[in-house]
């Protein structure tokens, strides 16, 4: 039986990082290893306390480094996965960055298997075939409404029947330049177009704030507003969850654990459950989640703004789900994001997309391309090295 060889972390960037809400602007990047068999994924997470949380020193006895729970571990089947994931939590229960780094090495580790048995992550999950997919180009506002305008006429010029406008301006002016930016995005998209709108958590808990723009969505047919409110603020989604009348509350990115993600659909009136394989600690609490909506009736939707691997990664929990068929799918990535695989999944002729057939997660990662990203970063304490950069190649 393969045990798994090496655990390794990569911290990759672009050579500026600006303060927008645009999360490929640097990566974390996971390598596993384990009987001459190689898995790949990606954290959404910052890069330097992730691979801090792989390697620190143990604090106590739930507070270990999460690759004293991974190293060395059997993987022969989907348990495994499962039981190293429950080891992780068990062994690193105070280490709060843990499920961000576990969430890479778990998406590793279903590539990893899914390549050594030659099946796509999808199948040993449980799903018989992958359903096709519309993405939504997810792009951020314009700073005016003529840009936001334009950005819409851009997305469907590219063949998008559905877009996400998010962050930039909303929410920090006037309920009047709130509701110019979502028609001017209705208008962009034409008629048909299937709007939706991300806060991006900027009225905190402010029911009332949320409220007064109810209208102007309304009044732009705006499908879901995401994340008026920050994870956790339960009261503050069901009450405006009641309020509105054709616009849907959509939330769950900032999960990061099945409990969290289940408190959504229970307790926040939401009609989408966004998860980040990413964040939640990978594709096997993504898939527990996609299960518990879809027996409520609340819609699953990725969330990934950043890599094609990440964005394999996020269609697999849901990929069997007929009924949940929007996906998020970012159009506006830095460079990096896109050089991190050689291959990316393209929409078809019908504009949907599709979880790859090939084994694993069935993306190639650019491992030659990589190194103007690769960040040189040494953890040294007291005189021992905890943690220096791998060869990527």
């Amino acid at each position: 039986m393969p045990k798994i060889d090496a655990v390794d972390f990569f911290y990759l960037s672009m050579p500026d990082v600006l303060d927008i809400g645009d999360g490929s602007q640097d990566a974390t990047l996971v390598r596993i290893e384990a009987g001459g068999h190689v898995g790949w994924g990606e954290c959404e997470a910052a890069p330097l306390p992730t691979i801090a949380a792989l390697v620190c020193p143990m604090s106590h006895s739930a507070c270990k480094p999460v690759r004293d729970s991974v190293l060395g571990q059997p993987i022969d089947s989907a348990d495994d996965i499962r039981r190293i994931g429950e080891l992780v939590h068990a062994n690193s229960l105070d280490l709060l960055q843990a499920d961000h780094a576990l969430s890479g090495i778990d998406m590793a580790l279903w590539d990893l298997l899914g390549k050594r048995l030659g099946e796509p992550v999808y199948r040993l999950l449980g799903y018989k075939t992958a359903h096709p997919k519309l993405p939504y180009a997810s792009m951020l506002f314009g700073d005016t409404p003529q840009e936001t305008l334009e950005k819409g006429r851009q997305a469907r010029a590219n063949g998008y029947r559905a877009a996400k406008f998010g962050w930039g301006p909303i929410g920090k002016g006037s309920v009047q330049e709130d509701v110019d930016h979502f028609m001017a995005a209705r208008e962009g998209l034409g008629e048909e177009g299937i709007l939706l709108v991300d806060i991006g958590t900027v009225w905190v808990d402010n029911v009332e704030a949320a409220a007064a723009r109810l209208p102007g969505l309304e009044a732009a047919r705006a499908t879901w507003l995401e994340e008026p409110f920050v994870s956790g603020a339960l009261d503050a989604y069901k009450q405006l969850s009641k309020l509105t009348k054709t616009v849907k509350l959509a939330g769950g990115e900032g999960s990061h654990n099945v409990y969290m993600a289940q408190h959504m659909i229970d307790y926040a009136g939401v009609g989408y459950i966004q998860i980040d394989a990413g964040r939640i600690g990978g594709i096997t609490p993504s898939k527990a989640v996609a299960d518990y909506a879809a027996a409520r009736g609340v819609t699953y939707v990725n969330h990934t703004f950043t890599s094609h691997l990440a964005l394999s990664a996020s269609l697999q929990p849901y990929a069997g789900l007929a009924d949940d068929l929007i996906s998020e799918y970012p159009v506006e990535p830095k460079q990096l994001a896109l050089d991190i695989t050689t291959n990316h999944i393209i929409p078809d002729a019908n504009g949907q997309i599709h979880a790859p057939a090939a084994p694993g997660l069935g993306m190639t990662v650019n491992t030659t391309g990589l190194g103007p990203y690769l960040q040189d970063v040494v953890i040294q304490i007291n005189g021992r090295v905890y943690y220096r950069t791998p060869a990527l190649v």
